[in-house]
């Protein structure tokens, strides 16, 4: 081959080269899209907190005796009204029937004054209708009447006995149904304070009982972060293995610590049912408590977020055109971020081969990517 035809050779095939480089370069790039748009932004901070029991305390005696029988064990669950513990009350059985003989005694007192006051007030009625015959006597009169009125004292005294000696009966009946030391409310034992045949008085700590089925969160938020929790706000929380529950602000406690500059809140979480997790008094949770008021923000993906020479930018899709934006971004809100400047709500912007993009290529796109897609 001479050197003429070699180098024709060599022209025509680089001619071949470049107009199939033309060609291809007419081609649109094929991306994947993506809007930018307006959403809720709420930022947490994590926060350790606790679950207090909104009920515990001791159950005391409302009767003096010693204990006869113990009905539980520490650990045991009890429900409202079970029987715990039961003090000896044959002291307080006599007592009743003592009070009650006494009732007895004061309702006979009363029949014996009555009768006398009516043995009185018929004699009074015959010495009146002799008033107009010369039989009549003023003097005895006056005694009868006088006596009648004491009569009736003793009537009114002794139905003032009757009252006091039913009160006492009273008394001695609660005494008895109080020697049965009750639950107050459902719950488990974590104590107790005394043992079968020890003496206990009225007041004296027998068991102590903490409710376990009606815990709450407190929480110390430090205090310039109060502001977003007022009452009914929902806040997340982690408990062991289990994540994102909620529970909802019952009450900011207005007592702040001057050490730690915090307050306690107090929140009520919402479980499907007790028995789905192991519940305890002081056990630990990881509250998401959020810094601020809800707020909505224009937020873009992160995958069309794109760093040349220090600066942040995207390429958006103008007339089927990449076009290159610089962009100012924030906060992360899950895979997106928060747009300072440079997008708008609405804006398309490429999120799947924007790497490969020149400025002003024609670019195509099968569609916006679904709910969390990333390139």
């Amino acid at each position: 081959m001479t050197l003429r035809a070699l180098i024709l050779a060599i022209a025509i095939a680089v001619a071949f080269v470049a107009s199939s480089a033309a060609q291809q370069g007419d081609q649109p790039a094929l991306v994947g899209v993506d809007a930018v748009r307006l959403e809720p932004l709420a930022q947490t901070v994590p926060l350790l907190g606790r679950l207090i029991p909104r009920r515990s305390g001791v159950v005391a005696a409302r009767t003096q005796g010693p204990v006869a029988m113990f009905a539980v064990e520490v650990g045991d669950h009890v429900e409202t009204g079970q029987v715990i513990a039961t003090l000896n009350a044959e002291r307080t059985r006599l007592d009743a029937e003592l009070r009650q003989a006494e009732v007895a005694q004061a309702r006979a007192a009363k029949r014996t004054a009555q009768a006398q006051a009516a043995l009185l007030r018929q004699e009074l009625t015959r010495i009146n209708d002799l008033r107009k015959s010369a039989a009549f006597s003023q003097a005895r009169y006056d005694d009868k009447k006088r006596e009648y009125e004491t009569a009736l004292s003793s009537v009114a005294e002794a139905e003032a006995s009757i009252a006091r000696s039913r009160a006492a009966l009273a008394r001695a009946q609660v005494d008895i149904r109080d020697s049965e030391i009750r639950a107050p409310y459902s719950g488990v034992i974590t104590e107790r304070h005394t043992e079968l045949g020890a003496w206990v008085m009225t007041g004296a700590a027998v068991v102590t009982l903490l409710d376990n089925l009606t815990l709450e969160i407190e929480v110390d938020v430090p205090s310039n972060r109060v502001g977003g929790l007022e009452p009914g706000t929902r806040v997340g929380f982690d408990l062991g293995a289990r994540r994102d529950i909620a529970a909802t602000v019952r009450a900011v406690v207005p007592n702040e610590n001057p050490l730690t500059r915090t307050r306690a809140v107090r929140l009520t979480p919402r479980f499907e049912s007790a028995e789905d997790v192991a519940l305890a008094a002081n056990q630990s949770v990881t509250l998401y408590v959020p810094v601020g008021s809800r707020r909505e923000v224009v937020t873009v993906h992160k995958d069309a977020v794109l760093t040349k020479k220090g600066k942040r930018m995207v390429f958006k899709v103008i007339d089927g055109a990449a076009r290159p934006q610089p962009i100012d971004v924030g906060l992360a809100v899950g895979n997106r971020f928060v747009v300072e400047s440079g997008l708008e709500v609405g804006d398309m912007v490429v999120v799947r081969g924007n790497e490969r993009l020149r400025p002003g290529q024609a670019v195509a796109s099968p569609g916006p990517l679904s709910e969390g897609t990333g390139s």
